[in-house]
């Protein structure tokens, strides 16, 4: 894997957006017409044609984008990724190699062009996601009714030519997002794992992305490609080798399903924040707008809270690598020069221990989220304190006093 831009290995946060026509059904995201998917438990089966055929009536309101990526930014995000194309093959964007596109429908707009001034224009970082994978193509083939249910029967199979159209078509979408649009920072490609890399032309389309986006960041679902792992709806336990980004929902779902709410907390995603930045990953948070284009108001709620949150605490997870080692301090922690800041995930008890660190260096410790200086103390070796050791290595032992422990998470500052 070629290393990512610097942004990329610094920005911890991100807004992912699932969105399409899909959304004023209150489906999930392309699985529906082939039949839903196990990993997606409240994902219907509705019939091909009468999915396709919602495009006809996809008409959200104007300007959504810009209210997605305002929530984005002061909940700390870096960067944000739109389904520019999904399984389905619906693009959100003015594509001249097909009729199956929110241009074409009676919503006559580019919604990816809506959404990367927006972001651009808050100082986000622009990411698309595009799907390898196309099941209404006629030449992928399209998959039909008969074919269901998914992966049962095998993939429908082109015939060389078909597939030689396909790629062209392929090839030529991708060429229209990274030349129409100006910057692309990232891109996000998904639906890789119905063919090989030798049939997706992998590495040329790799040559042909980079030179048309030199400093563009590819994630990894390009077999063969990218500069980053995508775990999903997991972080992972330990660091990854290289680079990573772990994709969650605020519930079980990737589109706007209004009768899942088996939404996690605002708590629990901070947290799941606070573990990826701790381990050097990104944690790229989904929502899933209506088919309007508004936010369901339970997203809104716990973007809000975790904008409440991160104005108090961005600088325990923008920009820092991992901290301290797993024994050395019983929760989350990471790094930016000389601070370390640890993350408390419960309650702290009578005291909160830090180990094998050299305790004489810390100049001051404080609760970050109030600049509360805290009360410390060290433990250091009998020997230690005998030779009078200048430079020990210790324990740092901290009182945290219950009026200073965040409802959310606690931060605390260590700074040498």
């Amino acid at each position: 894997m070629t290393p990512p831009a610097a942004w990329f290995q610094e920005a911890r946060f991100g807004l992912f957006v699932h969105w399409g026509h899909y959304a004023q059904h209150g489906w999930e995201a392309s699985w529906p017409l082939v039949g839903g998917n196990a990993a997606l438990p409240l994902c219907p089966n509705v019939p091909v044609g009468a999915y396709h055929s919602s495009a006809n009536s996809f008409v959200p309101r104007r300007g959504s984008p810009r209210e997605w990526i305002a929530l984005a930014r002061r909940a700390g995000m870096r960067y944000a990724v739109l389904t520019a194309k999904h399984h389905d093959g619906f693009a959100l964007f003015a594509t001249k190699r097909s009729d199956f596109s929110v241009v074409n429908g009676p919503y006559r707009g580019d919604i990816v062009r809506e959404f990367v001034d927006a972001t651009r224009e808050a100082g986000l970082r622009v990411g698309l996601y595009f799907s390898l994978c196309d099941w209404h193509h006629p030449d992928y083939p399209a998959f039909r009714e008969e074919d269901k249910p998914y992966g049962a029967r095998g993939l429908p199979k082109p015939t060389p030519e078909q597939w030689s159209r396909y790629l062209d078509f392929l090839f030529g979408q991708i060429r229209e997002l990274l030349t129409s649009y100006g910057r692309i920072d990232l891109l996000w490609f998904d639906g890789g794992w119905e063919r090989s890399a030798e049939q997706w032309r992998a590495r040329e389309l790799e040559e042909m992305i980079r030179s048309l986006q030199p400093e563009i960041v590819l994630n990894d679902r390009l077999p063969g490609a990218g500069d980053y792992a995508t775990p999903e709806q997991i972080v992972p336990a330990k660091p990854l080798p290289g680079p990573w980004e772990s994709c969650l929902t605020m519930n079980e779902s990737w589109g706007w399903v209004p009768y899942d709410t088996a939404y996690k907390s605002a708590r629990e995603l901070v947290h799941s924040l606070c573990e990826t930045a701790s381990r050097g990953g990104n944690l790229l948070l989904n929502v899933s707008p209506r088919g309007d284009g508004t936010l369901p108001p339970e997203q809104v709620e716990r973007l809000e809270a975790i904008s409440g949150w991160m104005e108090r605490h961005a600088a325990s997870i923008v920009g820092t690598g991992p901290g301290l080692e797993p024994w050395q301090f019983h929760g989350p922690s990471t790094r930016c020069g000389e601070r370390i800041f640890l993350h408390l995930l419960a309650r702290p008890y009578e005291e909160v221990v830090v180990r094998g660190i050299p305790v004489r260096r810390v100049r001051g410790v404080r609760q970050l989220g109030t600049g509360a200086a805290l009360e410390h103390r060290e433990r250091i070796s009998a020997l230690d304190r005998a030779i009078r050791n200048p430079d020990p290595v210790g324990e740092l032992r901290i009182r945290v006093p219950e009026a200073l422990v965040d409802p959310i998470a606690t931060v605390i500052e260590l700074s040498a």
